[in-house]
């Protein structure tokens, strides 16, 4: 590709969740509920158009080497509890923090009484290392499946905490 030549990559994720979009939303949003699931830490949300939005990494993550902010960004629309629209920039590697912000898009649909459809849509435009490691297919994860574990994650979370 040459430097002119710009290629538009959106990754898109789904789940079904037996939950309200209120938990949902909860779960994504708090501080209290992302401890519970995905990468060791958890997500702090300035819930504002241009509020902050860090991924606080575990003490025993930092001590292995990760930096203490694992992931930064900033929140550019959100509409509770269907819908939280942020910018993400991955920060534990030089090469994908090169790559620059990606805007990531949270959906949430409720199916029927009982279930709601959860999207996540990431813009990996230009940033083939970014887009690598989201799917779980980047040796520097080391095991780590990207989108695919976290909401897998959040999944069994939500549910075992419904039953």
């Amino acid at each position: 590709m040459s430097p002119t030549t710009t290629e538009t990559v959106v990754q898109k994720y789904r789940v079904y969740i037996k939950a309200t979009a209120d938990a949902i939303w909860e779960a994504i949003t708090s501080k209290e509920w992302s401890e519970r699931y995905g990468y060791p830490g958890h997500n702090e949300y300035d819930l504002r158009p241009g509020g902050a939005f860090r991924a606080v990494m575990a003490p025993e993550v930092v001590a292995a080497g990760a930096p203490e902010i694992g992931v930064d960004g900033e929140v550019v629309e959100f509409d509770p509890p269907h819908r939280l629209v942020q910018t993400w920039r991955f920060l534990f590697n030089p090469e994908v923090e090169a790559e620059g912000f990606r805007r990531v898009t949270w959906e949430i649909v409720d199916e029927n009484n009982d279930y709601c459809r959860l999207t996540v849509t990431h813009d990996v435009s230009d940033a083939p290392v970014t887009a690598a490691m989201l799917e779980g297919s980047d040796p520097l994860l080391h095991g780590g499946g990207g989108w695919n574990w976290i909401l897998s994650t959040l999944k069994t979370e939500l549910e075992a905490a419904n039953r």
